[in-house]
């Protein structure tokens, strides 16, 4: 790894400078994600700065998802893995959103089962109490990793043997090329949670971990409810956005 000179009274604060060196670094290739990058002590010391002026040049970008740092003996700070861009602007279903930042979508069922609906499923579905409904969880990858923990729900009968269907891929298109009834319109929430010890397992990370939780109800052109959802996402894989105007 080549080093950055620091310039000395030029009105940039040397933590900045190393901030700038290390995200051109990991720009150019130099540094890959993964790579641990060298202890505290002889980068700071390589670098000519206090450890302090180091540590609040890593905190910043550990802040920013560009590194992540880990305690122990085998810990240090990592280059992170790149967080894939999904847009939450307009309604597109986990694949789709994946195609659009040039990844592969890939889903691992965890439950496809017909049951009861809890009362806040039928409600967001405009059901009767305790109406039959289609539970499917998911675990979504892109890229080969974990990113999201689906669970969805839809009004069994309106979907005659959804769960006999093919449910590796893209539900929202299976909606629309067996049922005709393709998603059109959404409300959606967000709120950061936790991972339980269940969630951490399954998207590979610590119980605790924070997550973002997005609860959301589809509807048909026509206004019908078509699923209700709630998909947990890893913020230090995915970063949502949404657009306006």
């Amino acid at each position: 790894m080549e080093y950055v000179e620091l310039a000395r009274g030029g009105g940039v604060p040397a933590h900045v400078q190393i901030e700038r060196w290390l995200l051109t670094s990991i720009a150019s290739g130099e540094i890959a994600p993964g790579d641990r990058l060298p202890g505290e002590r002889a980068l700071a010391s390589r670098l000519g700065v206090s450890r302090m002026t180091l540590r609040q040049a890593l905190a910043a970008l550990e802040s920013r998802g560009v590194l992540v740092r880990t305690p122990g003996r085998a810990g240090g700070a990592f280059v992170a893995e790149p967080r894939v861009e999904c847009d939450l602007t307009g309604l597109a279903g986990f694949t789709e959103r994946m195609r659009r930042a040039h990844l592969t979508a890939a889903a691992r069922v965890l439950r496809a089962r017909t049951g009861a609906a809890p009362p806040e499923v039928a409600a967001a579905l405009e059901l009767a109490p305790s109406a039959p409904v289609h539970e499917i969880a998911r675990v979504r990858s892109a890229g080969g990793a974990p990113v999201a923990l689906e669970s969805s729900f839809f009004p069994a009968p309106l979907l005659p043997g959804l769960l006999e269907e093919d449910l590796g891929g893209s539900l929202y298109e299976l909606l629309e090329r067996r049922y005709g009834l393709a998603p059109r319109q959404s409300t959606e929430h967000l709120d950061p949670v936790v991972a339980t010890p269940e969630q951490a397992a399954e998207l590979e990370v610590a119980p605790g971990t924070p997550l973002m939780r997005i609860e959301r109800t589809a509807r048909t052109a026509a206004g019908v409810p078509v699923e209700y959802a709630r998909d947990l996402f890893r913020p230090d894989r995915v970063r949502l956005t949404v657009r306006t105007g």
